[in-house]
């Protein structure tokens, strides 16, 4: 029966609604010069032995010692072969990262092998993956009213899947296939299961959790036994060829002995952990959101376990991921988010679409998404360097401004952006591709608590020099011809800096630079 008219389309607003909240999260992560990559959580302390397109093309690297997964499957990306001698001392563990390859071969393939546009699109494929998901899911769950639609977005805002998307990981991905396999299974389509089901494999082993559900007949009978025995190695086959040839290429797997634990071991650990966390006086949010997943990944748990329905093919899956998150080990549950929740992606996807088909009460589908909040909380904050005021990529050239030590950092608020520096600070305009030699247009606000002499320099050339007071004076310098790069400018004042206020720790403020604007333009074009 078809729903009203006016709850149809509230069902498809609040869809509408969810696809714009997360673009709306993820485009906030958006750079000129760095696109995506910094969802790839490249830090400084990863440089020492990096592949050379890292180093030649500009990728986001954070301040912080955080590092994460996906800048490894992004390295891979550029030699999928594994033939090239820079990925042994620049990716961690190769063998083992080596066997999710799907993704990192897809990332090469969609950019034609182009060394400047590979790590771009790897670092997108996750956020195509989730818009590819919500459209799965929506024919999938089907969504259709309210309890569909928290169905819909709790495995899309999930932190398994917004974890993915943060990381540039592989879990996402994997999701999609598996979906895409069970969906198969339900319309008796055992190849194209079979097939999903294999890609899934070489996205991510553990995906092949879900082959239960691709069981047909009975459990008893020996033909059928043979038949779904036959459907796994099939599904297994092309992940098996690949790990002999990593084997060949690089050497034996190497999993490590904290991904797996005796039975509940893990799981109780960090239970005890986060309990101890929690009472701490003022827990961090982080903290909080991941006991809340914890106890989203447990009601699931529960779930599957009180619920049982051996003949359903997503009970089937759930029970094989239940018992894969019993035996997960200590490298999997700790830190945040944990890295369960992304593994589990299967098992959550199983406890909604169950929840939905067996009209379960709506607390069980509140509790086994409680997932979410670790997941809005991964995208929360926004990242960026300190030492960054502007950024512009124009006609095929992206151009950074950077500050030095002199200055103090980054401030901003909705209308302005904004540097102090003490008597002295040095700007400098680094352009990609290296080769390039655009003429640079800098146009610059400046101000200061009192009035003093600014000089500007350039290579030993004063560019301007005047009086600067309390009141933002607008400043475009002359047009500068990329020599170098980067391309230094030399600011200083002719007065101390005054003190910001009373205390011990108060900056030394001289004058502040507002708002630059960069523009660039072909040596051979005409001045605009």
């Amino acid at each position: 029966m078809k729903l009203p008219f006016s709850r149809r389309h509230l069902v498809r607003a609040l869809g509408v609604a969810g696809v714009g909240g997360f673009l709306w999260l993820v485009l906030r992560v958006w750079h000129p010069v760095y696109g995506f990559t910094a969802f790839l959580q490249l830090t400084a302390s990863d440089a020492s032995a990096e592949i050379a397109a890292f180093r030649q093309y500009p990728v986001f690297i954070h301040d912080n010692p955080d590092s994460y997964d996906g800048q490894q499957y992004a390295r891979i990306a550029y030699h999928p072969a594994l033939t090239a001698d820079e990925l042994r001392p620049a990716v961690d563990n190769l063998a083992y990262r080596a066997q999710r390859i799907l993704l990192p071969a897809l990332a090469w393939l969609l950019a034609a092998g182009q060394p400047a546009w590979i790590m771009h699109v790897y670092s997108v494929l996750n956020l195509a993956a989730w818009l590819v998901l919500a459209g799965l899911l929506w024919r999938l769950l089907p969504v259709d009213d309210g309890r569909s639609v928290v169905a819909w977005a709790g495995i899309l805002f999930s932190a398994g899947v917004l974890g993915s998307v943060r990381f540039a990981l592989t879990d996402l991905p994997a999701l999609i296939f598996v979906a895409a396999s069970l969906w198969a299974a339900e319309r008796a389509r055992p190849r194209a299961a079979v097939g999903w089901l294999a890609a899934a494999a070489l996205t991510r082993e553990t995906s092949l959790v879900a082959w239960p559900g691709l069981w047909t007949g009975s459990w008893r009978s020996p033909a059928a036994l043979r038949r779904n025995l036959l459907r796994l190695l099939l599904a297994a086959a092309p992940l098996a060829a690949w790990l002999g040839y990593v084997f060949w290429r690089v050497g034996p797997l190497n999993e490590g002995t904290r991904n797996f634990a005796w039975p509940g071991v893990g799981v109780l650990d960090q239970w005890r952990e986060s309990i101890l966390a929690l009472a701490r006086p003022h827990p961090p949010l982080f903290v909080w959101a991941t006991v809340l997943a914890m106890a989203g990944l447990a009601a699931q748990l529960v779930f599957i376990l009180v619920r049982p329905r051996p003949a359903d093919l997503w009970w089937r899956v759930g029970a094989a991921c239940s018992l894969l998150m019993l035996c997960l080990g200590p490298a999997v549950w700790e830190g945040f988010p944990v890295a369960a929740g992304r593994v589990l992606l299967p098992l959550n996807l199983a406890c909604n679409v169950l929840s939905l088909r067996t009209r379960a009460p709506l607390a069980w589908l509140l509790a086994g998404n409680l997932t979410v909040f670790s997941g809005l909380l991964a995208l929360r904050e926004v990242p960026y360097h300190r030492m960054e005021l502007a950024a512009v990529r124009s006609h095929g050239v992206a151009c950074l401004l950077r500050l030095d030590p002199g200055w103090y950092g980054r401030e901003r608020d909705p209308h302005h952006v904004w540097s102090w520096a003490g008597t002295r600070g040095r700007l400098d305009l680094d352009v990609w591709p290296r080769s390039a030699r655009p003429v640079i247009r800098l146009t610059i606000r400046l101000c200061s608590q009192t009035p003093r002499i600014v000089t500007i320099e350039h290579a030993g050339r004063v560019l301007w020099r005047g009086e600067v007071r309390y009141e933002l004076q607008t400043i475009s310098l002359p047009a500068l011809p990329m020599s170098g790069n980067p391309l230094s400018l030399e600011l200083s004042c002719d007065a101390p800096g005054v003190p910001e206020d009373a205390t011990p720790t108060a900056r030394s403020l001289g004058f502040a630079l507002y708002d630059p604007v960069i523009s660039l333009s072909d040596p051979a074009a005409p001045p605009p």
